[in-house]
């Protein structure tokens, strides 16, 4: 039955309708909350003069809230558009949006308190709220992982879409996987153990030099990035692709999918190849304003074979064209 209307909603759009606009309301109401708590905490950050590690108290659940409300709008609308396996794809969100509220709870508790979430197993409260965030933290990565593979049952328009969104969201989940990579005692707190296990810096203490407004280390390696980076893979790649789409009114060899579909292969390996690249930069306690002569060289193959397969790839959509 569920096939029969599947393919029914198929033969509406392609009769020309109106695709309805769909979305997981749980996940919405969850970035609407967030959006509120940014503000909140963009506005404490200038009331609130505390800091932890060298940072605003508040710039963790600033940080945290509007990633939130990037990531939960893109799965609301995601899992709005499936057909197959939908209910599913509804039950993984709302264990997203379970998982999401647990985690930035206690992260704005923490905060309000004036010590820090992460890491932190100093007393036994502090230590129940950092185990419950691990079991959240693992309840959003099989979550995320359920709504992937609802995401390979499911038609996402044309080849080059179907791609983008699938890619984005395989290597979002890596993204997710890294952090981790943050959670084990380094070698320092083992040697003389204050209450802290784990990390983001490597090769110094947690605190220091930072990027403005993000917080990554300049003097060492932070595993905050490759998260990060890997992790907006799933609005990063599908924006690559609607520039495409746009550009195609301009420049003709975009108007032919074959050739969408293979630059938007190429952008998605490139994609995954950079998550490598800041991971092998970080766990070598390098620096993001730092890069030496092996993660410079690294990055410059990584852009040369991306420009050279995109520059075959609009040269074979040119000559098709003629």
């Amino acid at each position: 039955m569920s096939e029969v209307i599947a393919d029914a909603r198929t033969a509406h759009r392609l009769l020309g309708a109106p695709p309805r606009i769909r979305w997981h309301r749980q996940l919405l109401w969850l970035a609407a909350v967030m959006a509120a708590l940014a503000v909140f905490a963009l506005v404490a950050r200038f009331v609130d003069g505390r800091e932890v590690l060298g940072a605003n108290l508040w710039d963790k659940p600033l940080k945290f809230a509007i990633s939130t409300v990037i990531y939960a709008v893109t799965w609301s609308w995601l899992i709005g558009q499936l057909e197959r396996s939908r209910r599913l794809a509804q039950l993984a969100g709302t264990v997203i949006v379970v998982a999401l509220v647990v985690e930035l709870a206690i992260i704005v508790g923490a905060a309000a308190a004036g010590t820090t979430s992460h890491f932190n197993v100093t007393s036994p409260l502090a230590t129940a709220m950092w185990s419950l965030m691990a079991v959240s933290i693992s309840a959003l990565w099989v979550a995320t992982l359920v709504a992937c593979l609802v995401l390979f049952r499911n038609q996402l328009g044309d080849r080059a879409r179907t791609i983008a969104i699938r890619g984005g969201a395989l290597i979002s989940l890596v993204g997710l996987g890294l952090g981790y990579l943050m959670t084990s005692p380094t070698a320092a707190q083992l040697a003389d153990f204050g209450g802290i296990a784990g990390a983001h810096a490597v090769g110094i203490a947690d605190g220091g030099p930072g990027l403005a407004v993000l917080g990554w280390s300049t003097v060492a390696g932070d595993l905050r990035i490759p998260h990060f980076v890997g992790m907006h893979a799933l609005q990063a790649i599908p924006l690559a692709l609607i520039a495409m789409e746009l550009l195609s009114r301009r420049v003709p060899v975009l108007r032919d999918i074959a050739a969408r579909t293979r630059l938007i292969g190429t952008v998605t390996v490139g994609y995954l190849a950079v998550v490598a690249l800041v991971t092998q930069q970080a766990l070598r306690g390098q620096s993001i304003v730092a890069p030496d002569a092996v993660t410079f060289g690294l990055g410059a193959a990584i852009a040369v074979a991306m420009a050279a397969a995109a520059l075959v790839i609009v040269a074979r959509g040119t000559a098709r064209g003629r």
